[in-house]
Order: structure tokens, then sequence, then C-alpha cells
């Protein structure tokens, strides 16, 4: 049975995709290009990715809450009092604010968390745009929420309940809000939390409050003088869901492997953001940070985008059918759908990126699945196709292996051929 939290995550969703479709729509009115598609794919893409992950996380942090409530619990709170759920709302929420400070203060939590900041677009994907790394450290802060002896479900319900809030205030279109910023995060609040520009740098953390910003000294508040700039100081320049996830743990282990000094070694990983001992950034020195830098946005045709945006729908379908049915699957069988669906949204940002070698291993990829399913005729979680559902599949997949290869063969040969390389707007 399914819990409260995932009840409402599922519910959450569809709106979710409503209200992104009414975003779009006032940003063409108002003459305000928020949006872009690559960049919204892959944000998608990466929230469907940690709703995946998240489903085999729990496992890691309800399990470690759970050990936690049955041992250390000071009080048996009731499940059933107003004032359990109020509280833990609030103090969830307290703790979410020195998570997410501490993610932008701490190395090895930068990395998890960066994933969210990655977008140079602040819209309503952005805020799907989550880690799935988070969960190695994150059930750290929530712990006194344990030894108070909240409940497991009051837990897991005002965390669903902190992530949803925050969906609607990723965007651009909704200005400033007079006494509402002054007490919660709002838009004008969380635009200046994902800007790069040094005054706004590092700034205004909370989740559903502004007001732990304000008692802490770290909220900065929006001025229409410098419009803020958004991503990373570093790019990530790629729609890979797995580098974005991957790439800030890998440059801390680089930095790491090659310092000289063994507490170097480890200051990497705790030390600020941005951080390098010195030896490491004179051997290897990486670029200045340039808030004017161009966007990555490697150049497609329209084939190439109406291909990747029919797989796309179809990922994100198969992502939520996946959450669906989770937990009725073997382990083994579970770890194969999500595997899966891992390597198919890697296979589309290679696409995305116009890099040469997807072409062959996205065809093969959909290639396979369309002739497993069509010869076996099941899908995850044995559900049977009819032959006229399989028949259908494999059109669908012969259509778009079809604008695949003419899209490819239009695409202008100084499409870039690796993550790195991108093109102007």
């Amino acid at each position: 049975m399914k819990s409260l939290a995932d009840s409402i995550m599922m519910i959450a969703i569809p709106g979710f995709f409503v209200l992104m479709a009414i975003e779009l729509l006032a940003s063409r009115v108002m003459r305000r290009p928020v949006y872009r598609l690559n960049d919204s794919i892959n944000s998608i893409s990466l929230g469907v990715l940690s709703q995946v992950v998240g489903v085999f996380a729990k496992i890691l942090s309800i399990g470690i809450y759970a050990i936690a409530l049955k041992h250390v619990a000071l009080f048996d709170l009731p499940i059933d009092n107003p004032l359990t759920w109020i509280s833990a709302l609030l103090l969830y929420d307290f703790c979410y604010y020195w998570l997410h400070r501490c993610g932008h203060e701490v190395g090895i939590l930068w990395a998890a968390h960066v994933v969210h900041h990655q977008s140079e677009r602040y819209n309503l994907s952005t805020a799907l745009r989550q880690t799935s790394s988070g969960v190695l450290f994150g059930w750290l802060f929530y712990l006194p929420l344990a030894v108070l002896g909240y409940p497991i479900e009051v837990f897991a319900t005002v965390a669903v309940i902190d992530l949803i809030y925050q969906y609607w205030i990723h965007t651009e279109l909704v200005g400033k809000l007079g006494w509402f910023d002054r007490v919660f995060a709002s838009p004008s609040n969380h635009r200046v939390h994902h800007a790069v520009n040094d005054r706004y740098l590092d700034r205004n953390y909370g989740g559903i409050l502004i007001l732990w910003d304000r008692l802490f000294g770290t909220f900065a508040e929006e001025d229409p003088k410098e419009p803020v700039v958004f991503g990373t100081r570093a790019p990530l320049r790629s729609w890979n869901p797995l580098w974005a996830n991957a790439e800030v743990y890998w440059a801390l282990w680089q930095d790491s492997r090659r310092a000289k000094r063994w507490p170097d070694k480890l200051k990497v990983w705790f030390k600020p953001p941005g951080w390098r001992p010195a030896d490491v950034a004179d051997r290897f020195p990486k670029p200045d940070f340039d808030i004017r830098r161009k966007e990555f946005n490697p150049s497609l045709n329209g084939l190439l985008w109406l291909h990747a945006l029919l797989v796309f729908a179809a990922l994100v379908l198969l992502g939520v059918h996946f959450l669906m049915v989770a937990g009725t699957l073997p382990t083994l069988e579970a770890i194969g759908y999500a595997v899966l669906l891992l390597c198919a949204l890697m296979t589309l940002g290679a696409v995305m990126e116009g890099r040469r070698t997807a072409l062959w291993i996205h065809t093969g990829m959909l290639s396979i699945i369309a002739v497993f399913i069509a010869l076996d005729g099941h899908w995850f979680a044995n559900i049977a196709l009819s032959m006229q559902a399989r028949i259908a599949l494999v059109f669908s997949v012969v259509l778009l292996l079809g604008l695949l290869w003419v899209g490819w063969r239009q695409t202008p040969a100084a499409a870039p051929s690796n993550a790195g390389a991108a093109m102007g707007s």
C-alpha cells in the first residue's frame, strides 16, 4: 500500500506539468523567453531520474530514520494530533535550511546539490531538477525529528509538502509580493538563491520560510537594477543526467588525488565549493568565471527536436509507470527498469548535444527494446501487450528512427562532437 507521501507526490506530478504549460503560455503572451526546449528536457529528465533513484534511496533514508526513532526517540508523538504535523513541518523546514546552507558551504554536499543549480534558465521545469545523490548525507540533517519522536509517516509527508511548496517559486513571471516576501520563500527570494551574481551568491536558503535567512544573516533582496544571472560558476555544458550528478564528485576526486599534502586531500571534500589546494590550482588551472558567458545550446534541426520530444514524452510516462509499480516489482526487475530509464535518458541527452556516437547508441537501444517487446509481448510488471499494441510499438520505433536519421543527415557538420562543445544561442 502506498504511503500518504507517495500518494501526494503522484497527485502532484500531473499538476507540475499543467502549471508548466500555463507558465509557458504566459511567457509567450508576455514575450518573456524563459523556456528553452533542451534545457527543460534536461531538467525534467533529472527530476525523473531523482524520483527513480529515490525509490531505492528510501531504504537508506527511511531505514536510518526508523532505527533512530526506535532506539533514541525521546517522545512518542501522536500521529493524530494536528500540532504534531504543524510542528513537524516547521522543524523539517528549519532542518532543511541548514542542509541547504551546508549544501552551498561544504564541497561534498555541494556535489549533490549542484544539480539543482546547473540550469541557465529559471522556470518551473528548473524546480524538478533534483539531485539523485542527496540521500548520501541528507538524512543526517533530519535526525532531530526522529530524536524528538515524530512518526515516520509524518516525517515523510512533511518532506513531500516542503518539496512541493518550493515548486511554484521557480519562476521569473511572478514579481515581488510585498509582506509575503518578508516571511516566506517566494519567487523573488528564490531567484536570488539561484543567481551567480556576486551580490546574490549563496543567499536565501529557506524552503518554505525565508525567516530562517533573516534570522541567521543569509538573506538578500532582489534588486531590479541588477538582473539575476542563473546557473553555476562552473557551468555543466552537457545534457547528460548522469554526468550532471557526477561532475562535481569527479572534480573533487581529481583535486584530492592530485594534491601533494594529505591534509589537502581531505580538505577538498569539506572546504567551500571552489576551494582548491594551492599546488593543484597552480598545476591544473581552471578558467575564470565569466558572468557574460553564452548559454550552452547545441544546434539541432527540427526533425531531431521532434524525435527528442517524442522520446522524452515516452520516458516521462515510463518514469511515472515505474513509480506506480516499483513497490510490486522484484528487486532485480526494479533495478533493471531503473537502469533502462537511466540509459535512455543518457542517450537522449547525447542526441540533444549533437554527439555523433549517440546516433548509433540511441538507434541500437530503441531497436533492442522494440524487438524484445515484439517477441516477448510483455513489459515490466508483467504487463501483457496485445498483438495490435506490439505492431503499434514497432511502427512507432520505426517512425522515431526515421526522424532521427533524416534529421541527423540534415544537421550541419559543425554540430558538437562532445559534451563540452557548444554553439551560440
